[in-house]
Protein backbone atom coordinates (compact mmCIF):
# COMPACT_ATOMS: atom_id res chain seq x y z
CA UNK A 1 0.00 0.00 0.00
CA UNK A 2 1.16 3.60 -1.00
CA UNK A 3 2.06 5.77 1.93
CA UNK A 4 -0.80 8.31 1.00
CA UNK A 5 -3.38 5.57 0.66
CA UNK A 6 -2.19 4.76 4.34
CA UNK A 7 -2.63 8.24 5.36
CA UNK A 8 -6.16 8.68 3.43
CA UNK A 9 -7.33 5.76 5.39
CA UNK A 10 -5.98 6.58 8.62
CA UNK A 11 -8.01 10.07 8.14
CA UNK A 12 -10.52 8.40 7.25
CA UNK A 13 -10.63 5.99 10.29
CA UNK A 14 -10.05 9.29 12.41
CA UNK A 15 -13.16 10.95 10.99
CA UNK A 16 -15.23 8.00 11.62
CA UNK A 17 -14.41 7.17 15.03
CA UNK A 18 -16.60 10.43 16.76
CA UNK A 19 -19.18 9.48 14.34
CA UNK A 20 -19.46 6.21 15.93
CA UNK A 21 -19.02 7.68 19.44
CA UNK A 22 -21.48 10.01 18.87
CA UNK A 23 -24.08 7.44 17.68
CA UNK A 24 -23.20 5.07 20.50
CA UNK A 25 -23.82 8.37 22.90
CA UNK A 26 -27.14 9.50 21.15
CA UNK A 27 -28.57 6.14 22.10
CA UNK A 28 -26.94 6.31 25.73
CA UNK A 29 -27.81 9.42 26.89
CA UNK A 30 -31.41 8.78 27.47
CA UNK A 31 -29.95 6.22 29.85
CA UNK A 32 -27.57 8.49 31.87
CA UNK A 33 -28.68 10.11 35.06
CA UNK A 34 -29.05 13.86 35.18
CA UNK A 35 -25.30 14.80 35.95
CA UNK A 36 -23.72 11.96 33.97
CA UNK A 37 -25.39 13.30 30.31
CA UNK A 38 -24.82 17.32 31.67
CA UNK A 39 -21.16 16.12 31.49
CA UNK A 40 -21.57 14.47 28.51
CA UNK A 41 -23.03 17.15 26.58
CA UNK A 42 -19.59 19.37 27.86
CA UNK A 43 -17.39 17.09 25.93
CA UNK A 44 -19.12 17.31 22.78
CA UNK A 45 -18.24 19.57 20.10
CA UNK A 46 -20.65 22.29 19.05
CA UNK A 47 -21.56 19.58 15.68
CA UNK A 48 -22.62 16.52 18.05
CA UNK A 49 -25.24 18.66 20.15
CA UNK A 50 -26.30 20.65 16.98
CA UNK A 51 -26.76 16.99 16.01
CA UNK A 52 -28.61 15.54 19.18
CA UNK A 53 -30.62 18.54 19.28
CA UNK A 54 -32.47 18.31 15.64
CA UNK A 55 -32.47 14.45 16.30
CA UNK A 56 -34.54 15.05 19.41
CA UNK A 57 -36.80 17.57 17.99
CA UNK A 58 -37.50 15.62 14.66
CA UNK A 59 -38.82 12.82 17.62
CA UNK A 60 -40.36 15.47 19.63
CA UNK A 61 -42.21 16.55 16.27
CA UNK A 62 -43.45 13.29 15.53
CA UNK A 63 -44.78 12.43 18.97
CA UNK A 64 -48.77 12.77 19.21
CA UNK A 65 -49.73 15.42 21.82
CA UNK A 66 -50.90 13.12 24.25
CA UNK A 67 -47.08 11.28 23.86
CA UNK A 68 -45.67 15.51 24.36
CA UNK A 69 -47.77 15.65 27.39
CA UNK A 70 -46.74 12.03 29.12
CA UNK A 71 -42.98 13.16 28.49
CA UNK A 72 -43.80 16.96 29.54
CA UNK A 73 -44.74 15.32 33.15
CA UNK A 74 -42.14 13.27 33.31
CA UNK A 75 -39.55 15.78 32.89
CA UNK A 76 -41.38 17.71 35.45
CA UNK A 77 -41.66 15.47 37.60
CA UNK A 78 -37.39 14.61 37.25
CA UNK A 79 -36.99 18.66 37.59
CA UNK A 80 -39.08 18.51 41.03
CA UNK A 81 -36.97 15.40 41.83
CA UNK A 82 -33.78 16.80 41.51
CA UNK A 83 -34.23 20.06 42.79
CA UNK A 84 -35.72 18.27 45.92
CA UNK A 85 -32.40 16.29 45.97
CA UNK A 86 -30.43 19.45 46.33
CA UNK A 87 -28.48 21.53 49.82
CA UNK A 88 -29.74 24.96 49.89
CA UNK A 89 -26.18 25.93 48.88
CA UNK A 90 -26.92 24.07 45.53
CA UNK A 91 -30.18 25.14 45.18
CA UNK A 92 -28.60 28.90 45.75
CA UNK A 93 -25.89 28.25 43.40
CA UNK A 94 -28.84 27.20 40.74
CA UNK A 95 -30.08 30.11 41.26
CA UNK A 96 -27.50 32.12 41.16
CA UNK A 97 -26.41 30.52 37.72
CA UNK A 98 -29.78 31.03 35.91
CA UNK A 99 -30.12 35.12 37.39
CA UNK A 100 -26.43 35.16 36.05
CA UNK A 101 -27.61 33.64 32.66
CA UNK A 102 -30.46 35.75 32.28
CA UNK A 103 -28.51 38.95 32.96
CA UNK A 104 -26.19 38.05 30.16
CA UNK A 105 -28.81 37.64 27.41
CA UNK A 106 -29.55 40.02 25.23
CA UNK A 107 -33.37 41.51 24.71
CA UNK A 108 -34.11 39.15 21.38
CA UNK A 109 -32.92 36.24 23.53
CA UNK A 110 -35.05 37.37 26.77
CA UNK A 111 -38.08 37.85 24.80
CA UNK A 112 -37.25 34.36 23.29
CA UNK A 113 -36.93 32.81 26.81
CA UNK A 114 -39.98 34.54 28.13
CA UNK A 115 -41.77 33.19 25.17
CA UNK A 116 -40.74 29.90 25.51
CA UNK A 117 -41.51 29.85 29.52
CA UNK A 118 -44.63 30.99 28.59
CA UNK A 119 -45.61 28.12 26.27
CA UNK A 120 -44.04 25.79 28.80
CA UNK A 121 -46.40 27.17 31.83
CA UNK A 122 -49.41 27.52 29.30
CA UNK A 123 -48.79 23.12 28.79
CA UNK A 124 -48.07 22.42 32.03
CA UNK A 125 -51.39 24.62 34.05
CA UNK A 126 -53.19 23.50 31.19
CA UNK A 127 -54.21 26.88 29.81
CA UNK A 128 -53.17 30.05 27.88
CA UNK A 129 -49.91 31.91 28.59
CA UNK A 130 -49.11 32.95 31.62
CA UNK A 131 -47.72 36.60 32.80
CA UNK A 132 -44.66 36.28 34.83
CA UNK A 133 -44.07 40.01 35.10
CA UNK A 134 -44.98 39.95 39.01
CA UNK A 135 -43.82 36.93 40.19
CA UNK A 136 -42.46 36.79 42.88
CA UNK A 137 -42.47 40.53 44.08
CA UNK A 138 -44.86 43.09 45.45
CA UNK A 139 -47.46 44.59 43.57
CA UNK A 140 -49.22 47.64 44.41
CA UNK A 141 -53.18 48.05 43.82
CA UNK A 142 -52.89 48.27 39.83
CA UNK A 143 -50.99 45.19 39.90
CA UNK A 144 -47.60 46.97 38.83
CA UNK A 145 -44.61 46.46 40.68
CA UNK A 146 -43.52 48.25 43.54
Amino acid sequence: MHPYRKTIVAISLALLVPLAASAQSLSDLKEMSHDDRRAAYERMSEEERTAIRDQRRSEYDSMSEEEREAMRKKRAGQRDERWESMSEEERNAAREKRHSRWESMSEEERAVARERRGDYEGHRKGHGKHDHANKGGKTGDNGNRQ
